[in-house]
């Protein structure tokens, strides 16, 4: 009974499975804070470049992972998938579930990759500043500014729910 899968760096995926195309429903779109209405394109492209407005809503089950990301992935990529059988036999499912052991992550067991992508993102997109409002992630976030040459901003949240930015 293998517990663990381990692939080779050859192995590593060159594509991200994008589940949205498998739901058995179309989800909701968000919804803008100021009008009540779905959120489109221009609300959000003072906040993100295209190619992340893109990725986010797009319908396609295989999208490309851009080759800056692929070789900033090799620094510590891939790491192991670990079945969890004593979880299986708790929830009672035929279903096999895996988790992926971060702890091989240059940032120990916070994982840079959701950082990462943003950050090449909106690097693509002109822009020379990535932005982390909360305190999660923002070593993350930090990461993969220096990997990507971004400027990384974070900040925190004023009484009246505005934002302050913290260098």
């Amino acid at each position: 009974m293998d517990k663990k899968i381990l692939l080779s760096e050859g192995e590593l995926p060159a594509k991200w499975y994008n589940i949205l195309p498998d739901l058995p429903e179309e989800l909701l779109p968000p919804l803008n804070p100021a009008t009540g209405k779905p959120l489109t394109p221009d609300d959000l492209l003072p906040i993100f470049p295209m190619a992340l407005i893109e990725q986010e809503v797009s319908q396609e089950r295989w999208i490309e992972i851009p080759d800056d990301i692929l070789r900033a992935y090799r620094l510590w990529r891939p790491t192991p998938l670990v079945r969890a059988y004593a979880l299986e036999e708790h929830l009672g499912t035929p279903a096999r579930i895996h988790y992926k052991n971060e702890s091989f992550s240059p940032l120990e067991a916070i994982n840079p990759i959701p950082r990462r992508s943003p950050g090449l993102l909106q690097q693509a997109g002109g822009r020379s500043e990535a932005y982390h409002r909360t305190g999660a992630g923002q070593r993350a976030l930090a990461f993969a500014c220096n990997l990507f040459g971004l400027k990384c901003t974070s900040g925190h949240l004023r009484q009246d729910g505005g934002d302050h930015p913290r260098p």
